[in-house]
């Protein structure tokens, strides 16, 4: 296991090609806030982002914050949400808006595996119940748009030394969850032949 250090947004596509699945990640920068109503809203509804994300970092949230003047918001506490039922906008994100990494709670399924390879994309994993030290790492909610889907708006956020991140599933076609899945079922196989 490596550890690496990447500033978001990226601008050369081959940093992350050098991340494999299980490599611990801290993160400079920013990262940006997403969450399902945006997404479909951008997919479904068809309304363009507001915003580049060409080589970010997309972090699925929806954050706790307190409005403190207008279009300015400070942090309560931003931790991360459930990935999986968002992994069917993972394509578009890579394709046409050249996304290059997500994070979230509780992985993506073997389906975005082969569009993450094609498209030179990451899955970072976060421990569970972090959201305390994640909200220390953002030093500051820089920007908030589309604000009348609160708390699923765009958020962009400054952050230093974000993590530490495992490579869930990387750019190679690697993914830890399939592996972990791959060996829980062998090993049921195994205690089922034992009966």
């Amino acid at each position: 296991m490596a550890h690496h250090e990447v500033t978001f947004p990226i601008t050369d596509p081959h940093e992350i090609l050098k991340l494999r699945a299980g490599d611990e990640v801290t993160v400079q920068g920013h990262i940006i806030g997403i969450r399902d109503r945006t997404q479909i809203r951008i997919f479904d509804q068809g309304v363009e982002p507001p915003m580049d994300l060409s080589g970010a970092f997309l972090l699925h949230t929806a954050p706790n914050v307190r409005k403190v003047a207008e279009g300015r918001y400070e942090k309560i506490c931003i931790g991360t949400t459930t990935s999986a039922r968002m992994v069917r906008f993972t394509e578009g994100l890579g394709a046409q808006y050249g996304v290059r990494a997500i994070c979230g709670k509780g992985g993506f399924p073997d389906v975005a595996i082969e569009p993450m390879q094609r498209l030179g994309m990451v899955y970072f994993a976060i421990v569970g119940g972090a959201a305390a030290l994640e909200t220390t790492q953002i030093e500051e909610i820089e920007e908030v748009l589309w604000e009348e889907l609160m708390p699923e708006c765009l958020w962009k956020f400054r952050v230093k030394d974000f993590g530490p991140l495992i490579v869930g599933i990387d750019a190679h076609g690697n993914s830890l969850y399939h592996d972990v899945q791959a060996r829980a079922h062998d090993k049921l196989k195994e205690l089922y032949a034992r009966l």
